[in-house]
């Protein structure tokens, strides 16, 4: 690497405020053993970046100075020891969840079951770079993808496509989405009419629903259970919840029929959850929590966006300069995925 090409522009975080994200020069990192460097084309903004620079939830456990980003995709440029080099010039979009590769759930396959996974732009620096290196296994071909496609899609839809594995839904459930509006809501809409599924998505904010499926719009979580109800299509077999509000989540299980399968994908705006405890014993009810998703669901996931099962929306661009007033952009509820356009 000759003078000068040894730095690279990024978003670091130096405090745990948005008024401490700098834009500037920093060493560009190399691939180690397993790695690869990869050319950032494209970053998404993501609630677990807030959470990074709030330093709450889960984006407590960054260090700081960290640099921002979980979801780049760009062009392999480098490869580490052990990385067959003809990955050189390969398209590619990164799966934020890095295993440990040791644990029974990894050995297993289940790796979004991992207790020690670490996650790109939380516990290593992220993709709002020029250049990122991550593990080799995490940098998934995405051929002719647009850049920006890839992005929105390989955090989003694989998380959802888990919950509906875990929910096991088919074609005979009624499928209720809550949050529906959003990137990771819109995604779980797409794949669950994918699957057959009569689906309903509910938000407190307008649902451009799409065909086959029913828009539901609540000023508040009580108003979720009669909604549904209002609609005349019996009571939902599954509940997905991607909102992180554990108002909404408990709105949801309450609209459940019997034997009824609730799955959330998102605790992060409102972690308190209060269930009517008779209700959901009685009505045989189920409950499971789904982050991140094993690298079969990954390839699943992209497949689904390949064949256009699932169409992920573009929202506001902003170049890596302006990345502040991406985050602004989405916390005030801007429609579509976020990009930062960083080449």
């Amino acid at each position: 690497m000759s003078e000068g090409e040894d730095r690279m522009k990024a978003a670091r975080l130096m405090g745990r405020s948005l008024d401490e994200l700098v834009v500037g020069e920093i060493p560009r990192p190399e691939p180690g053993e397993g790695e690869v460097s990869i050319a950032v084309e494209t970053v998404g903004v993501n609630q677990l970046d807030l959470n990074v620079i709030g330093g709450v939830g889960p984006g407590a456990a960054a260090a700081l100075p960290r640099t921002l980003g979980l979801d780049p995709a760009g062009t392999i440029v480098a490869v580490g020891a052990g990385v067959d080099p003809v990955r050189v010039g390969e398209r590619v979009v990164v799966k934020p969840n890095i295993p440990c590769g040791a644990c029974a759930e990894c050995t297993a396959r289940r790796e979004a079951d991992c207790p020690q996974q670490r996650v790109v732009g939380v516990h290593c620096d992220g993709g709002a770079a020029q250049f990122v290196v991550v593990p080799a296994m995490n940098a998934f071909a995405c051929g002719s993808f647009d850049a920006a496609i890839a992005t929105a899609a390989v955090h989003s839809v694989p998380i959802v496509l888990n919950a509906l594995d875990v929910a096991e839904v088919t074609e005979d459930d009624l499928v209720l989405v809550t949050g529906a509006s959003g990137t990771l809501g819109r995604a779980a809409v797409e794949v669950a009419l994918g699957r057959g599924a009569r689906v309903i998505a509910a938000s407190r904010a307008a649902v451009d629903a799409p065909a086959g499926s029913w828009a539901v719009r609540c000023a508040s979580p009580a108003e979720i259970p009669a909604a549904v109800a209002a609609l005349d299509l019996g009571r939902p077999t599954v509940a997905v919840d991607v909102s992180g509000h554990g108002g909404v989540i408990a709105a949801a299980i309450a609209a459940l029929g019997w034997k009824g399968r609730a799955v959330f994908c998102s605790a992060s705006v409102d972690p308190r959850l209060t269930l009517d405890a008779r209700d959901f014993y009685l009505q045989r009810k189920s409950l499971a929590g789904v982050a991140s998703a094993d690298f079969a669901q990954v390839a699943r996931a992209l497949e689904l966006v390949a064949r256009g099962v699932v169409r992920p929306r573009i929202g506001p661009r902003f170049p890596l300069a302006d990345i502040a007033d991406a985050y602004r952009a989405f916390s005030a509820g801007a429609s579509g995925k976020v990009i930062i356009d960083v080449s």
